[in-house]
């Protein structure tokens, strides 16, 4: 199966380009001609370098206009989502099922969203949701990523953005966070700990708040699941095996509610299997699994260490844990942990097998895929890996 093309294709390098300055410290670049294709007009470079065509710079100038009307900054807003967000692409890891003797494994890398990870598909949809409420400002906590997406949809959406990031935590995202103009607060021991600080400041301040598990985790399962969508767009069937890295297990669960909805309206022959990834012996989805309790147990938080290859997995208590947990076992999946060498060594194989540059914690799914499949052979079907993020 082909690759989706790059939604952020930049201007080839022979081509004659004059920068110019443009607001929120972006840039604006008038080229004359790509592989003998008259372009005439501009392009609005975000900082990485991703471009957006006139016609959604357009939409960004609108959705952060607040001289203009509400409804016309939402339907702007709306505009880039559609443009932007999702839609990433399907793609088949025929040098991984050589490898494995497992065919057919596909990668459903989400680094292609605009901050480089699947927290691109929440953030923007909270950013909308608190633009229609009339909030001012939003804030979450994060170990990186999600700040990350956070913040550059609510500069888009002319939002303030305070970001909660642990004392000890060692993302390197801070400074891409500080360049989209959002506030960044040190603060809480330990993830957990953040997210409390983060809600009860968006509770005082009446901020709109984007952590899990409060009252939009409608809106989180609603907006993982169109990855289901879209795998179905491509495969047009349910996969056998859906296997995605787990931290508050939110991702998961959309995932799978997504694919419970496709069942449910005779689109799909079937529901697959989830399978759940994550850090070894530090998430309470995979020891709930493991030690076949009813429900999540929170982990002792003396015991769950974070380090910088297994940040984006840890938690001491995951918020949507249950729901993740129920949905493997509704499916007859399973979980399985994956420790930090497994998770270098396996973003090292895709990157030099597949060249895709994924971050380490992203393979935890698939750590947890093909680690059964050396123990207990699997059958030949189709098979999916959530990886969501590129390594920045």
């Amino acid at each position: 199966m082909p690759d989706d093309p790059d939604p952020h294709p930049r201007a080839p390098a022979d081509t004659a380009a004059a920068a110019t300055s443009a607001p929120n410290g972006s840039s604006t670049v008038t080229t004359e001609t790509a592989n003998g294709i008259d372009l005439g007009s501009q392009y609005y470079v975000l900082d990485g370098g991703q471009v957006i065509v006139p016609e959604l710079d357009a939409h960004r100038r609108k959705a952060s206009n607040r001289d203009l009307p509400l409804v016309e900054r939402l339907e702007a807003y709306e505009d880039i989502i559609d443009s932007e967000i999702g839609d990433t692409a399907l793609t088949r890891l025929r040098n991984l099922e050589r490898e494995f003797g497992l065919r057919q494994i596909y990668a459903k890398f989400e680094g292609s969203n605009p901050s480089g990870s699947q927290k691109d598909r929440i953030a923007f949809a909270q950013v909308l949701d608190a633009m229609r409420r009339g909030y001012e400002a939003v804030t979450v906590a994060t170990c990186g990523n999600y700040g990350a997406a956070l913040s550059v949809a609510a500069e888009l959406g002319s939002l303030r953005c305070i970001v909660y990031i642990p004392l000890n935590y060692h993302t390197k995202r801070v400074q891409e966070i500080e360049e989209r103009g959002a506030t960044i607060v040190r603060a809480g021991e330990d993830y957990e700990e953040a997210v409390a600080l983060s809600r009860a400041r968006a509770e005082v301040e009446e901020i709109y708040d984007a952590n899990p598990g409060g009252p939009n985790t409608s809106i989180h399962l609603r907006a993982y699941g169109e990855i289901a969508y879209e795998i179905y767009d491509d495969l047009r069937d349910a996969p056998a095996v859906v296997a995605v890295p787990v931290s508050n297990g939110t991702t998961l669960a959309g995932i799978h509610k997504g694919f419970v909805s496709l069942y449910r309206r005779g689109k799909t022959s079937r529901v697959p299997r989830i399978v759940a990834g994550s850090s070894f012996r530090k998430n309470p989805i995979v020891q709930a699994w493991l030690n076949r309790n009813p429900r999540c147990e929170n982990l002792h938080p003396r015991f769950v260490r974070e380090t910088p290859i297994n940040e984006p997995l840890i938690n001491w208590h995951s918020i949507d844990g249950d729901h993740a947990l129920t949905a493997v076992r509704q499916t007859d999946g399973w979980a399985a942990n994956a420790s930090d060498k497994s998770l270098l060594d396996f973003a090292k194989l895709i990157r030099e097998r597949e060249g895709l540059n994924v971050l380490p914690a992203s393979t935890a799914g698939l750590v947890a895929l093909l680690e059964r499949h050396r123990r207990d052979p699997l059958p030949g079907d189709r098979y999916i890996v959530i990886l969501t993020g590129r390594k920045a």
